[in-house]
């Protein structure tokens, strides 16, 4: 069992890994402009490509994913063709320039890509005896993934002359002077990562498909979940959080650097706060379950998110900074730009209690012979129509918050946010009610 174990959590590390490496940075490179390297595009463009596109493979995910992996193939191989062609679409993405190529091939590479994630997770809780307890030491080597591929590249790639400090991100040096143009290179990184993922699937746990449920349309059975008052009350819940999660990877990098001062060669690894909050989190998940509840576990999750953004939309009532670097072009810190960073560690708390809790909680009501359809049927929410709300969402407040189609007042937007978390919160305390029984320790 302890092999198994082991061939989960490097699973969770390649499949974090291929994500983490590119979407922190991706809207400082399609944002920045043309002459500093980058595409140029408008925050409602940058919202499409991110949003948009990627909701449209996560939609698509229980027709594909979850169809095939419960009904027809093994999970493991399934995941490596998915691997493999995505891959594929994700290197070709590194040389394109135009918008339009990069919403066709975005929305190729999202609908590739988004069922891997819900394959994952299922494919983990079906070889978990305890999941409640075990599932939160597996998922936590994803978070290790990310972080590991958003600070090796900026250290390897984006900078010279590394010294080490004691705040993050620990090893700093001097930017070099095409860091936004090479930024584009993380999809080329991404794409060589998950060609070797795919060679690593055959190594996974044998998961084989249930041929022998007596509803053949696995996702249709899936949906009957929303007959369950608990689940259609998560789903109403994830949407908003699910959008507001969305914008903060469109948008923290520019708030970042444009805001707080922040060089583009950190962005990536400040980001990574988060997920070592995450990771802490996660470790202590299962027992705030027991202790909490999913109710409360997943209302502590949204008010996570309630303040995080009041905390950025208070530090953004400062007017804008330069580039905080010293007369050696060196990578100093300010105190908004302190705080910006470190409040990140609320992400953690967000994630672990809110989604990781959502989809334990969709895993303990979902019939053995439909988990896969049941992760993708959530994730259309999670990673489908919410990211699909969050593209035309950032459109609007760029338009109101903002100049020519591009956020500038990030105070406004913040707020905004973080009134939508604080509704969700009250959404979760008032109307759910935990349908499943605690796990026996």
């Amino acid at each position: 069992m302890n092999f198994v174990k082991s061939r989960l959590s490097l699973m969770m590390f390649l499949q974090y890994a291929v994500w983490g490496i590119w979407l922190p940075v991706l809207a400082t490179y399609l944002q920045s402009p043309v002459a500093n390297g980058g595409l140029g595009f408008t925050s409602g463009q940058v919202g499409l490509i991110i949003g948009v596109a990627g909701s449209i493979g996560a939609v698509s995910a229980p027709f594909i994913a979850g169809q095939f992996a419960d009904r027809y193939f093994s999970t493991e191989k399934f995941l490596a063709v998915l691997l493999v062609l995505g891959g594929t679409v994700k290197i070709t993405l590194a040389f394109q320039e135009s918008f339009t190529a990069w919403l066709l091939l975005a929305t190729l590479y999202s609908v590739l890509y988004m069922p891997t994630l819900s394959l994952t997770n299922s494919m983990a809780f079906a070889h978990l005896e305890k999941s409640e307890k075990e599932f939160p030491r597996i998922r936590v080597w994803g978070t290790i993934g990310w972080i590991a591929a958003s600070w090796l590249f900026p250290m390897i790639w984006l900078q010279s002359n590394l010294e080490f400090q004691i705040l993050p991100p620990f090893f700093v040096g001097t930017e070099v002077p095409d860091a936004t143009a090479r930024l584009a290179d993380t999809l080329k990184v991404s794409g060589f990562i998950a060609l070797l993922y795919a060679g690593f699937c055959f190594l996974l746990p044998h998961t084989p498909p249930k041929k022998d449920s007596v509803e053949k349309l696995a996702f249709k059975k899936a949906f009957g979940l929303f007959s369950h008052r608990s689940f259609a009350v998560l789903v109403a819940a994830s949407l908003p959080i699910a959008v507001i999660h969305q914008i903060y990877f469109m948008q923290t990098g520019p708030f970042f650097e444009n805001q707080l001062g922040m060089l583009v060669t950190y962005i990536a690894p400040a980001m990574t706060v988060g997920q070592f909050a995450e990771i802490g989190f996660l470790a202590i998940l299962g027992g705030l379950l027991l202790r909490l509840g999913f109710k409360w576990t997943i209302t502590l999750g949204a008010l996570a998110y309630f303040a995080r953004y009041a905390i950025w939309g208070l530090i953004s009532l400062q007017e804008a900074s330069g580039p905080s670097v010293d007369a050696a072009g060196q990578f100093v810190w300010t105190t908004p730009l302190m705080i910006g960073v470190f409040s990140q560690i609320l992400h953690g708390l967000c994630y672990a209690c809110f989604f990781a809790s959502a989809f334990m909680y969709v895993d303990r009501i979902a019939d053995a012979d439909i988990r896969n359809s049941a992760q993708t049927v959530f994730g259309i929410i999670i990673l489908g129509v919410g990211p699909m709300i969050a593209g035309p969402t950032l459109g609007i407040l760029g338009n109101v918050f903002g100049e020519a189609g591009v956020v500038t007042d990030f105070a406004g937007m913040w707020f905004t946010l973080a009134t939508v978390a604080l509704l969700t919160a009250a959404l979760v305390v008032f109307a759910f009610k935990d349908e499943t029984k605690p796990e026996s320790s």
